[in-house]
């Protein structure tokens, strides 16, 4: 009786050592297929997200050579970095914020007690900029020119403004 109990555990744990094999095994090869899903999800999501970005950024001077170009060939001496050029241009137009009567290239007067101050700027090549202004009620975008003048200053016009309805 002993030597039959002997053979049925060591049988007992014989088949729990197989199984116990199989199960992990599978686990290894269920953990391994799975990291390769989600490594190529995100793979797809990160090509999917810088496309995206691409695509967002088609339009600004940063990745517009053409526009950066004109910087650099139109006069040898007056040969300007597109990267210094960008804080400057917009620093400058963030500064006519202080004027008491808002901002003057929102291309809108000020219609109530709050001046129109511009918010965002986008440089989206060597003459164009799109902003967002607003007066902490009513909202708008305009479209501006601007020109970097012979003594480096920049000189700004409106192009076309808009208000959005409250």
């Amino acid at each position: 009786m002993k030597r039959s109990f002997l053979l049925y555990a060591f049988i007992l744990l014989i088949l729990i050592n197989i199984f116990t094999y199989a199960f992990y095994s599978k686990e290894v090869e269920f953990e391994q297929a799975r990291y390769e899903r989600v490594t190529k999800k995100l793979k797809d999501s990160l090509t999917s997200v810088s496309t995206k970005l691409n695509d967002a950024a088609y339009f600004s001077l940063e990745k517009n050579e053409n526009a950066q170009n004109y910087f650099d060939n139109e006069n040898v001496q007056k040969a300007i970095a597109y990267e210094k050029l960008i804080p400057y241009v917009k620093e400058r137009l963030l500064d006519l914020n202080s004027n008491p009567k808002g901002n003057p290239y929102t291309g809108q007067d000020q219609i109530g007690a709050n001046k129109f101050v511009i918010n965002k700027i986008k440089i989206l090549n060597h003459r164009w900029i799109i902003a967002d202004y607003s007066d902490g009620e009513i909202w708008g975008e305009v479209l501006l020119k601007y020109f970097v003048n012979d003594d480096n200053s920049i000189s700004f016009e409106v192009i076309q403004s808009l208000l959005y309805q409250k």
